[in-house]
Protein backbone atom coordinates (compact mmCIF):
# COMPACT_ATOMS: atom_id res chain seq x y z
CA UNK A 1 0.00 0.00 0.00
CA UNK A 2 1.71 3.11 -1.12
CA UNK A 3 1.40 5.84 1.68
CA UNK A 4 0.93 8.58 -0.88
CA UNK A 5 -0.29 11.50 -1.05
CA UNK A 6 0.37 11.30 3.26
CA UNK A 7 4.77 11.44 2.24
CA UNK A 8 5.35 13.94 -0.48
CA UNK A 9 9.08 14.12 -0.62
CA UNK A 10 8.97 17.15 -3.00
CA UNK A 11 7.69 18.87 -0.23
CA UNK A 12 11.44 19.79 1.01
CA UNK A 13 12.92 20.47 -2.51
CA UNK A 14 10.19 23.20 -4.02
CA UNK A 15 11.68 26.15 -2.94
CA UNK A 16 15.62 27.04 -2.14
CA UNK A 17 14.94 28.20 1.53
CA UNK A 18 13.58 24.01 2.06
CA UNK A 19 16.20 22.39 0.20
CA UNK A 20 19.04 24.46 2.11
CA UNK A 21 17.25 23.42 5.65
CA UNK A 22 17.35 19.96 4.68
CA UNK A 23 20.75 19.61 2.92
CA UNK A 24 22.52 16.48 3.58
CA UNK A 25 26.39 17.05 2.12
CA UNK A 26 27.71 20.74 2.49
CA UNK A 27 31.02 21.76 0.86
CA UNK A 28 33.11 24.93 1.94
CA UNK A 29 36.21 26.40 1.46
CA UNK A 30 37.70 24.51 4.70
CA UNK A 31 36.95 21.80 2.31
CA UNK A 32 39.96 22.44 -0.13
CA UNK A 33 43.41 22.05 -1.07
CA UNK A 34 44.89 23.45 -3.85
CA UNK A 35 47.49 21.72 -6.18
CA UNK A 36 50.47 24.11 -7.22
CA UNK A 37 53.29 23.06 -10.10
CA UNK A 38 56.35 24.26 -9.00
CA UNK A 39 59.21 24.68 -11.82
CA UNK A 40 63.19 25.93 -12.22
CA UNK A 41 62.72 27.00 -15.48
CA UNK A 42 63.78 30.58 -15.77
CA UNK A 43 59.87 31.71 -16.75
CA UNK A 44 57.72 32.56 -14.18
CA UNK A 45 54.34 30.96 -15.55
CA UNK A 46 54.42 28.43 -17.95
CA UNK A 47 50.86 27.06 -19.43
CA UNK A 48 50.57 22.95 -18.74
CA UNK A 49 48.52 22.63 -22.41
CA UNK A 50 46.78 19.44 -21.47
CA UNK A 51 45.31 21.60 -18.36
CA UNK A 52 43.87 25.19 -19.11
CA UNK A 53 44.28 27.46 -16.35
CA UNK A 54 46.50 25.53 -14.75
CA UNK A 55 50.31 26.96 -15.18
CA UNK A 56 53.44 25.46 -13.90
CA UNK A 57 55.00 28.59 -11.49
CA UNK A 58 57.88 29.98 -10.34
CA UNK A 59 58.77 29.95 -6.36
CA UNK A 60 57.74 33.65 -6.52
CA UNK A 61 54.64 32.94 -8.31
CA UNK A 62 54.18 30.20 -5.64
CA UNK A 63 54.31 32.78 -2.84
CA UNK A 64 51.53 34.89 -4.50
CA UNK A 65 49.89 31.63 -5.08
CA UNK A 66 50.24 30.60 -1.34
CA UNK A 67 48.85 34.68 -0.55
CA UNK A 68 45.84 34.06 -2.52
CA UNK A 69 45.01 30.69 -0.99
CA UNK A 70 45.07 32.80 2.20
CA UNK A 71 42.90 35.52 0.86
CA UNK A 72 40.38 32.87 -0.16
CA UNK A 73 40.53 31.12 2.72
CA UNK A 74 41.76 28.01 1.56
CA UNK A 75 43.45 25.97 4.37
CA UNK A 76 46.64 24.37 2.18
CA UNK A 77 48.67 24.10 -0.53
CA UNK A 78 49.95 20.52 -2.09
CA UNK A 79 53.18 21.07 -3.89
CA UNK A 80 54.49 19.48 -6.68
CA UNK A 81 58.01 19.95 -8.99
CA UNK A 82 58.49 20.33 -12.27
CA UNK A 83 62.72 19.65 -12.43
CA UNK A 84 64.80 20.26 -15.54
CA UNK A 85 66.22 17.20 -17.21
CA UNK A 86 69.73 18.18 -16.11
CA UNK A 87 68.74 17.59 -12.19
CA UNK A 88 67.33 14.01 -13.43
CA UNK A 89 69.26 10.73 -12.61
CA UNK A 90 68.61 6.58 -12.34
CA UNK A 91 68.47 7.89 -8.74
CA UNK A 92 67.11 10.75 -8.44
CA UNK A 93 69.41 12.25 -6.19
CA UNK A 94 67.72 15.77 -6.23
CA UNK A 95 65.19 14.86 -4.49
CA UNK A 96 67.63 15.05 -1.24
CA UNK A 97 69.08 18.01 -1.90
CA UNK A 98 67.66 20.25 0.86
CA UNK A 99 68.61 23.07 -1.30
CA UNK A 100 66.48 22.28 -4.04
CA UNK A 101 63.20 23.49 -5.72
CA UNK A 102 60.84 22.12 -3.02
CA UNK A 103 62.45 23.07 0.09
CA UNK A 104 63.06 26.70 -1.71
CA UNK A 105 59.72 26.92 -2.24
CA UNK A 106 58.63 26.10 1.25
CA UNK A 107 60.71 28.10 3.40
CA UNK A 108 59.76 31.05 0.91
CA UNK A 109 55.79 30.41 1.33
CA UNK A 110 56.60 29.83 5.19
CA UNK A 111 58.43 33.25 5.21
CA UNK A 112 55.16 34.82 3.69
CA UNK A 113 52.43 33.22 4.85
CA UNK A 114 53.02 31.47 7.46
CA UNK A 115 49.76 30.40 8.38
CA UNK A 116 48.60 28.50 5.09
CA UNK A 117 49.69 24.65 5.53
CA UNK A 118 52.02 23.14 3.24
CA UNK A 119 51.63 19.49 1.48
CA UNK A 120 54.52 18.11 -0.10
CA UNK A 121 54.75 15.38 -2.26
CA UNK A 122 57.44 12.06 -1.22
CA UNK A 123 57.96 10.21 -4.21
CA UNK A 124 60.67 9.74 -6.96
CA UNK A 125 59.57 9.98 -10.30
CA UNK A 126 59.67 14.18 -11.03
CA UNK A 127 63.53 13.69 -10.25
CA UNK A 128 64.31 10.03 -11.57
CA UNK A 129 65.69 10.07 -15.77
CA UNK A 130 63.24 6.81 -15.82
CA UNK A 131 59.84 8.65 -14.52
CA UNK A 132 59.08 6.16 -11.46
CA UNK A 133 58.30 6.52 -8.09
CA UNK A 134 61.38 4.40 -6.96
CA UNK A 135 64.84 2.83 -7.74
CA UNK A 136 64.63 1.27 -11.17
CA UNK A 137 67.14 -1.63 -11.88
CA UNK A 138 66.71 -4.25 -14.69
CA UNK A 139 63.24 -3.51 -15.27
CA UNK A 140 62.13 -3.84 -11.38
CA UNK A 141 61.41 -1.22 -8.74
CA UNK A 142 63.05 -1.91 -6.11
CA UNK A 143 61.18 -1.62 -2.77
CA UNK A 144 63.04 -1.49 0.16
CA UNK A 145 65.97 0.35 -1.12
CA UNK A 146 63.49 3.25 -2.25
CA UNK A 147 61.75 3.75 1.10
CA UNK A 148 65.69 4.49 2.74
CA UNK A 149 65.44 7.07 0.33
CA UNK A 150 62.05 7.96 0.87
CA UNK A 151 62.00 8.35 4.02
CA UNK A 152 65.19 10.71 3.98
CA UNK A 153 63.55 12.69 1.67
CA UNK A 154 60.16 13.47 4.25
CA UNK A 155 63.28 14.04 7.10
CA UNK A 156 64.49 17.28 4.70
CA UNK A 157 61.24 18.50 3.22
CA UNK A 158 60.21 18.71 7.41
CA UNK A 159 63.52 20.05 7.86
CA UNK A 160 62.58 22.80 5.60
CA UNK A 161 59.43 23.50 7.21
CA UNK A 162 56.61 21.51 5.13
CA UNK A 163 53.92 20.77 7.49
CA UNK A 164 52.30 17.41 5.74
CA UNK A 165 54.36 14.64 3.95
CA UNK A 166 52.27 12.80 1.68
CA UNK A 167 54.26 9.70 -0.10
CA UNK A 168 52.59 8.66 -3.66
CA UNK A 169 54.92 6.17 -4.47
CA UNK A 170 53.19 3.10 -3.13
CA UNK A 171 56.10 1.54 -1.90
CA UNK A 172 55.36 -1.20 0.63
CA UNK A 173 56.08 0.12 3.85
CA UNK A 174 57.12 3.28 3.87
CA UNK A 175 54.98 4.71 5.64
CA UNK A 176 56.36 3.29 9.12
CA UNK A 177 59.35 3.61 7.57
CA UNK A 178 59.03 7.52 7.41
CA UNK A 179 57.25 7.68 10.86
CA UNK A 180 60.35 6.16 12.41
CA UNK A 181 62.25 9.45 10.33
CA UNK A 182 60.14 11.54 11.43
CA UNK A 183 60.65 11.15 15.29
CA UNK A 184 63.73 10.33 15.22
CA UNK A 185 64.64 13.75 13.25
CA UNK A 186 62.60 15.74 15.96
CA UNK A 187 59.28 16.09 13.68
CA UNK A 188 56.67 14.59 15.83
CA UNK A 189 54.18 16.69 14.98
CA UNK A 190 54.62 16.57 11.20
CA UNK A 191 51.61 14.96 9.60
CA UNK A 192 51.67 12.00 7.02
CA UNK A 193 48.94 12.18 4.52
CA UNK A 194 49.47 8.64 2.72
CA UNK A 195 48.20 7.87 -0.25
CA UNK A 196 46.55 4.85 0.86
CA UNK A 197 44.71 3.78 -2.55
CA UNK A 198 46.50 4.92 -5.30
CA UNK A 199 45.20 3.28 -8.59
CA UNK A 200 47.22 2.69 -11.36
CA UNK A 201 44.76 5.07 -13.54
CA UNK A 202 44.43 6.53 -16.99
CA UNK A 203 43.57 9.74 -15.54
CA UNK A 204 47.13 11.29 -14.75
CA UNK A 205 48.14 12.07 -18.13
CA UNK A 206 47.58 15.43 -17.68
CA UNK A 207 49.63 15.66 -14.66
CA UNK A 208 52.59 13.78 -15.82
CA UNK A 209 52.60 16.32 -18.74
CA UNK A 210 52.74 19.07 -16.24
CA UNK A 211 55.51 17.70 -14.60
CA UNK A 212 57.67 16.58 -17.09
CA UNK A 213 57.66 12.99 -16.75
CA UNK A 214 54.96 11.94 -19.58
CA UNK A 215 57.99 11.42 -22.07
CA UNK A 216 60.40 9.85 -20.01
CA UNK A 217 58.55 7.30 -17.71
CA UNK A 218 59.58 3.56 -19.31
CA UNK A 219 57.07 1.15 -18.58
CA UNK A 220 53.92 1.95 -16.23
CA UNK A 221 53.48 1.74 -12.81
CA UNK A 222 51.11 -1.20 -12.55
CA UNK A 223 53.60 -2.65 -10.72
CA UNK A 224 53.05 -0.65 -7.36
CA UNK A 225 49.57 1.14 -8.29
CA UNK A 226 46.60 -0.66 -7.17
CA UNK A 227 44.83 -2.47 -10.39
CA UNK A 228 41.29 -0.56 -11.22
CA UNK A 229 39.50 -3.50 -10.33
CA UNK A 230 40.39 -4.03 -6.75
CA UNK A 231 38.47 -3.05 -3.75
CA UNK A 232 39.40 -5.23 -0.89
CA UNK A 233 43.07 -4.24 -1.45
CA UNK A 234 42.24 -0.99 -0.84
CA UNK A 235 41.15 -1.69 2.52
CA UNK A 236 44.47 -3.79 3.75
CA UNK A 237 46.89 -1.23 1.99
CA UNK A 238 44.82 1.99 4.11
CA UNK A 239 45.00 -0.43 7.37
CA UNK A 240 48.76 -1.01 6.79
CA UNK A 241 49.26 2.51 6.50
CA UNK A 242 47.19 3.30 9.75
CA UNK A 243 49.41 0.74 11.68
CA UNK A 244 52.19 2.66 10.77
CA UNK A 245 51.18 5.71 11.23
CA UNK A 246 49.51 7.55 9.23
CA UNK A 247 47.44 10.92 10.34
CA UNK A 248 45.29 10.97 6.73
CA UNK A 249 44.14 8.84 4.28
CA UNK A 250 43.80 9.83 0.71
CA UNK A 251 42.15 7.87 -2.68
CA UNK A 252 44.00 9.06 -6.09
CA UNK A 253 42.22 9.20 -8.67
CA UNK A 254 38.72 10.43 -6.70
CA UNK A 255 35.41 10.78 -8.76
CA UNK A 256 35.42 7.30 -10.25
CA UNK A 257 36.53 5.63 -6.81
CA UNK A 258 33.81 7.36 -4.51
CA UNK A 259 33.17 3.82 -3.49
CA UNK A 260 36.85 3.40 -2.01
CA UNK A 261 36.36 6.95 -0.45
CA UNK A 262 33.61 5.70 1.47
CA UNK A 263 34.75 2.07 2.29
CA UNK A 264 38.33 3.62 3.87
CA UNK A 265 36.23 6.35 5.85
CA UNK A 266 34.11 3.94 7.50
CA UNK A 267 36.32 1.36 8.07
CA UNK A 268 38.98 3.81 9.93
CA UNK A 269 37.19 6.91 10.68
CA UNK A 270 40.05 8.91 10.26
CA UNK A 271 40.35 12.22 7.88
CA UNK A 272 40.18 10.58 4.23
CA UNK A 273 40.87 12.90 1.67
CA UNK A 274 40.29 12.46 -2.53
CA UNK A 275 42.26 13.60 -5.18
CA UNK A 276 40.46 14.95 -8.17
CA UNK A 277 43.42 14.41 -10.42
CA UNK A 278 44.39 16.32 -13.65
CA UNK A 279 42.27 14.05 -15.66
CA UNK A 280 38.71 14.14 -14.33
CA UNK A 281 40.20 18.26 -14.32
CA UNK A 282 41.13 18.18 -17.64
CA UNK A 283 37.66 16.36 -18.89
CA UNK A 284 35.42 19.01 -17.18
CA UNK A 285 37.61 21.96 -18.52
CA UNK A 286 37.24 20.54 -22.35
CA UNK A 287 33.66 19.71 -21.84
CA UNK A 288 32.89 23.36 -20.59
CA UNK A 289 34.69 25.14 -22.94
CA UNK A 290 33.23 23.57 -25.85
CA UNK A 291 29.70 24.09 -24.38
CA UNK A 292 28.85 20.51 -23.48
CA UNK A 293 28.18 21.38 -19.99
CA UNK A 294 27.60 23.95 -16.95
CA UNK A 295 31.36 24.09 -16.19
CA UNK A 296 30.94 25.68 -12.74
CA UNK A 297 27.69 23.52 -11.88
CA UNK A 298 29.74 20.47 -13.00
CA UNK A 299 33.05 21.71 -10.37
CA UNK A 300 30.73 22.49 -7.64
CA UNK A 301 28.21 18.85 -8.59
CA UNK A 302 31.83 16.83 -8.69
CA UNK A 303 33.28 18.12 -5.12
CA UNK A 304 29.68 17.40 -3.11
CA UNK A 305 29.79 14.00 -4.74
CA UNK A 306 33.41 13.86 -2.65
CA UNK A 307 31.98 15.16 0.74
CA UNK A 308 28.81 12.82 0.18
CA UNK A 309 30.97 9.82 -0.24
CA UNK A 310 32.93 10.91 3.08
CA UNK A 311 35.82 12.61 1.66
CA UNK A 312 37.04 15.45 4.62
CA UNK A 313 38.75 17.58 1.97
CA UNK A 314 39.54 17.36 -1.85
CA UNK A 315 42.67 18.38 -3.44
CA UNK A 316 41.63 20.12 -6.50
CA UNK A 317 42.78 22.56 -9.01
CA UNK A 318 39.94 23.59 -9.22
CA UNK A 319 40.48 25.17 -5.70
CA UNK A 320 40.69 29.09 -5.78
CA UNK A 321 37.28 28.66 -8.73
CA UNK A 322 35.11 26.68 -6.14
CA UNK A 323 36.66 28.73 -3.42
CA UNK A 324 35.31 31.90 -5.38
CA UNK A 325 32.32 30.40 -6.30
CA UNK A 326 31.30 29.35 -2.49
CA UNK A 327 31.84 32.82 -1.34
CA UNK A 328 29.91 34.07 -4.41
CA UNK A 329 26.88 31.78 -2.98
CA UNK A 330 27.41 33.16 0.39
CA UNK A 331 27.23 36.87 -0.30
Amino acid sequence: MSIYPQLRLRRTRKTQWRRRLVRETRLSVDDLIWPLIISDSTKSREAVPSMPGVERLSIAQCVKAAQKAKDLGIPALALFPNISDKFKDAAGAEALNPDGLVPQAIKAIKASVPDVGIIVDVALDPYTNHGHDGLLKDGEILNDASVEILAECAVMLADAGADIVAPSDMMDGRVGAIRSSLEEGGHKDTLILSYAAKYASGFYGPYRDAIGTATSLSGDKRSYQMDPGNRDEALREAGLDVEEGADMLMVKPGLPYLDIIRDLKQAFQMPTFAFQVSGEYAMIKAAGANGWLDEDRVKLESLQCFKRAGADGVLTYFAPEIAQLLAAQNR
